[in-house]
């Protein structure tokens, strides 16, 4: 169940921020696992660019902005660049359950893959083939990360910092849409800051 499906209000504002180009982008490559995204392929020179660029350009974000990261290095990365230009006084808090989804079989394959997933996600929301992470999986877990800032925070701004389909999960969620209806929505692009509201 989306826990959001039941909400009409929230007690904190969000904003999403998909890390910027990385050296996975750069090589067309699906790096998902946590061995591979915990330690390597962090951002690129562009990607470091494009992150500095859309800071400048988001409305909302001050000091006080309390920044939860995906413990990818890619999403890290970004995510101090963002702590350092906001001068923000909150240390960044990591969570993993904010993590790139898992691809399963296609991990450093062609990035071309993900065209085959997201079929499946149409078809079957729950779907696990190849072994990868379901859209529904990867909607709950997003979504108990808000749960959770919801419970122990009021009034505060949040910039959660994660990855192309789990935040294409997330903005699913704040919609209160299937998961199966992901990819109907405007993606994110890379380093691009965006303000999710309830449906």
């Amino acid at each position: 169940m989306n826990y959001l499906l039941e909400k009409n209000c929230l007690r904190n504002r969000y904003l999403v921020m998909r890390h910027g180009h990385s050296l996975a982008n750069e090589q067309g490559i699906i790096v998902s696992h946590p061995d591979n995204g915990c330690h390597g392929y962090g951002l690129s020179e562009l990607g470091q660019g494009q992150v500095e660029l859309s800071l400048q350009r988001a409305p909302g974000l001050d000091d006080e902005t309390v920044i939860v990261s995906s413990d990818f290095r890619r999403a890290l990365e970004s995510a101090q660049i963002a702590h350092a230009a906001l001068a923000a006084r909150h240390p960044i808090k990591i969570e993993p359950r904010l993590r790139e989804r898992y691809f399963g079989e296609l991990e450093l394959s062609s990035d071309q893959g993900y065209s085959q997933v997201w079929r499946a996600d149409a078809d079957d929301p729950d779907s696990e083939v190849g072994g990868m992470e379901s859209a529904n999986q990867v909607m709950q877990r997003m979504t108990s990360v808000v749960v959770e800032i919801e419970a122990e925070r009021r009034d505060a701004t949040i910039l959660l910092v994660s990855h192309g389909d789990a935040l294409q999960l997330l903005q699913t969620a704040f919609q209160k849409q299937d998961a199966s209806w992901h990819r109907s929505l405007l993606h994110l692009e890379t380093a691009e800051i965006r303000r999710l509201e309830l449906a």
